[in-house]
């Protein structure tokens, strides 16, 4: 079973994913490139996180979106950031990225590049 299964497999059976569990992941399998992107777009208030910004949730957002993953599966990637910090906190104006997600979902999600671009096929064998 590749990494990304296993991962997806652990956000199903709803086991609590670490932050860090999901960049090492990500930065594993894929080279990352610096993009603008654009969360809560149509909405009054859209966070415009500008290339090289907002790095980890850059890549949670653009890897969940290239694997189909839910929104729930998505906030889950976010590790204590989401669960702790936001879920706690629901007044709070921290983590603006991970609230506006939980507002607008994938369709306030806007990439004006491509922000992954896969390594080579051995990546995958060392997260084993």
């Amino acid at each position: 079973m590749s990494a990304v299964k296993r991962m997806i497999a652990r956000l199903d059976r709803g086991e609590h994913i670490c932050f860090s569990e999901s960049i090492v992941l990500i930065d594993a399998l894929y080279s990352f490139v610096p993009v603008r992107f654009i969360n809560g777009v149509g909405s009054a208030a859209p966070v415009i996180n500008e290339a090289g910004t907002n790095k980890g949730s850059c890549k949670i957002f653009y890897f969940a979106r290239l694997h189909g993953l839910s929104p729930q599966q998505t906030l889950a990637l976010f590790g204590d950031y989401y669960r702790l910090d936001v879920l706690q906190h629901p007044e709070a104006t921290d983590h603006a990225n991970i609230r506006t997600f939980m507002r607008y979902g994938w369709e306030g999600i806007h990439y004006e590049g491509v922000a992954l671009v896969a390594r080579d096929s051995q990546s995958d064998s060392r997260l084993k």
